[in-house]
């Protein structure tokens, strides 16, 4: 369609993520773009190239992200072939929570079982970016820390350490930073006992706290019937009551 004599043809003004994805694709073409629906940017970064990737985005004067916000560690060993539907209720209810059926753990192609994310904020252009990175090796997941280029990446990366078990090369001070002394395993790993594997109590005849296995038999505790909420009766909470004939005819 032809421009009107006299008039210049409208030219679309690219939004704020339009001109920071296009500022992080002239700093750092290696980057690939995750989808997402939060209306932010997401991008991947190859392991081997996270400390040059995260010196870049902080030091380049179209990104300035001066601060990292949150350390993430995440575990996709069960990522999409969960056994809930959270998105709609169901007319068969929950009780197929407790059908886990065979779920081999080497669905997850090798190296994309852990993962790093990284939430970087720009005080300076208002701005805000996450940074994925995955860990190469499963049996003992390790990425760069980054505490030499964000301060406060030191005590996220010691969290994601200690809840799933994700090494930081070069980290100050590795150390657990939630769970208890002498705690076994990463509670945050798919692959984690939801009851856990050693449970407290006092001892009266030691008189002091004792370690013991746990037990709790582990079992999945889920509604079979969703059952009507009184709390939530019109006749209870002045909301217009809707009439419905529930009987039915005999034709």
């Amino acid at each position: 369609m032809s421009a009107i004599p006299g008039t210049t043809a409208a030219v679309a003004t690219p939004t704020r993520l339009e001109i920071l994805a296009q500022a992080v694709t002239a700093a750092l073409p290696g980057l690939t773009p995750v989808a997402n629906h939060t209306g932010e940017l997401t991008y991947e970064v190859p392991a081997n190239e996270l400390k040059a990737a995260a010196q870049a985005l902080r030091e380049a004067s179209a990104l300035k992200f001066e601060m990292c916000m949150d350390v993430c560690g995440v575990d996709y060993l069960s990522h999409g072939r969960a056994e809930w539907t959270t998105e709609t209720a169901t007319s068969s209810g929950f009780s197929r929570g407790v059908a886990r059926g065979a779920q081999g753990v080497d669905a997850v192609p090798p190296g994309r079982r852990f993962a790093v994310v990284y939430h970087l904020l720009s005080l300076s252009l208002n701005q805000r970016l996450r940074l994925r990175v995955f860990c190469p090796d499963d049996a003992a997941p390790m990425v760069d820390s980054v505490t030499d280029i964000w301060a406060s990446a030191n005590w996220f990366e010691r969290e994601a350490f200690d809840l799933f078990g994700i090494l930081f090369r070069g980290h100050p001070d590795l150390r657990r930073l939630l769970t208890d002394y002498g705690f076994i395993g990463h509670p945050f790993r798919k692959d984690f006992p939801l009851s856990g594997n050693v449970e407290v109590r006092y001892d009266p005849e030691k008189g002091r706290v004792v370690y013991q296995p746990v037990t709790i038999d582990p079992r999945v505790l889920v509604p079979k019937v969703i059952r009507h909420d009184n709390r939530y009766d019109p006749a209870l909470t002045n909301a217009p009551v809707h009439t419905t004939s529930l009987t039915k005819s005999d034709g």
